[in-house]
């Protein structure tokens, strides 16, 4: 099959374009790429959720198209900030150097996420890429908050560090 298959051409070869995802789909995809992933059911809503690196993250259901059935999805990673606030270089460097992945803040939390899309047809395999680059993010903003210095950006604090709270809650960052 060639790169630039259209859907009828991957059906053709046996490759099944999934046009929506669902639970089982990307639970599976997870799988792949390394992590446990544990399925709760809250308001007839299935929900996942999962680790890497030792920090929880979930996902967060897009645009539904019928009962478990969704066009897109997010992968969600809130960390609690704790001892004062992130400096503003500090998303604005990360949204600078990297793609993919976000970071926000929402109150005493920031944010990282990273949305994927299966509308207009996906493959299997293009969630497990998508769910192994989520982890790659992941690592790479944990590294990122570890080595990040206040100074960098023109503060006099110390240096950020990721702390871990257990049972999958939110982390605790510190500032």
């Amino acid at each position: 099959m060639s790169k630039n298959a259209t859907p009828a051409e991957a059906e053709k070869t046996g490759t099944q374009m999934l046009t929506f995802v669902g639970p089982d789909q990307v639970a599976d995809a997870i799988k792949a790429a390394g992590c446990a992933v544990t399925p709760i059911e809250q308001d007839g809503i299935v929900r996942l959720h999962s680790a890497c690196h030792g920090v929880g993250f979930q996902v967060l259901w897009g645009n539904a198209q019928a009962k478990d059935q969704y066009a897109d999805f997010t992968f969600s990673c809130p960390l609690r900030v704790q001892g004062g606030d992130l400096p503003a270089a500090l998303l604005t460097e990360w949204h600078r150097t990297k793609r993919f992945a976000r970071v926000s803040r929402h109150g005493d939390f920031v944010v990282l996420e990273m949305d994927v899309v299966a509308a207009g047809g996906v493959s299997a395999s293009h969630l497990v890429v998508a769910a192994q680059i989520w982890t790659q993010m992941m690592g790479q903003f944990f590294l990122y908050l570890r080595n990040f210095r206040a100074e960098q950006a023109g503060a006099d604090a110390a240096a950020t560090q990721a702390a871990v709270q257990a049972e999958g809650e939110p982390a605790a960052v510190s500032a």
